[in-house]
């Protein structure tokens, strides 16, 4: 059975368990079995993923995780590395890529993106990297 990894920043717990929740459904639905990598937080998710895509166990990778503005720029280093980092593992390793990192200006907007109940930007993560996997299908 094909594997999807789900690599999630635990750092806010209650954001990252609807993430994760959402990411969960819609790849079972799917008929794909799911592994689960936590880090401490979003920094850390590149070089898990990239890591665990050397592997060759898994069909696609689905990031989850949360930055939160706080009163420095840290959020936007934070941001645009790892953002960076994923787009350029998704490109040069060829890897179908679902992006669920949440980048809010308060825990009112993350919780009202992660909520499975309201935005579900975990399961919507997980539909973007079954996608891509059928992109990868279609163009071998």
């Amino acid at each position: 059975m094909s594997k999807i990894l789900i690599v999630e920043a635990r750092f806010y717990e209650d954001i990252a368990d609807q993430l994760g929740a959402g990411a969960v459904k819609v790849i079972e639905e799917a008929g794909l079995s799911v592994d689960r990598v936590d880090v401490p937080g979003v920094f850390e998710v590149p070089a898990a993923v990239k890591k665990a895509w050397g592997t060759g166990d898994y069909v696609g990778v689905v990031t989850l995780g949360c930055v939160i503005r706080g009163a420095t720029d840290h959020y936007d280093h934070i941001c645009r590395e790892v953002s960076r980092a994923l787009m350029d593992l998704s490109i040069n390793d060829s890897m179908p890529h679902g992006f669920g990192i949440l980048t809010c200006e308060n825990r009112d907007q993350a919780w009202e993106r992660a909520n499975v109940e309201d935005r579900d930007i975990g399961g919507r993560a997980a539909v973007a990297c079954l996608r891509m996997l059928d992109i990868h299908k279609e163009f071998g």
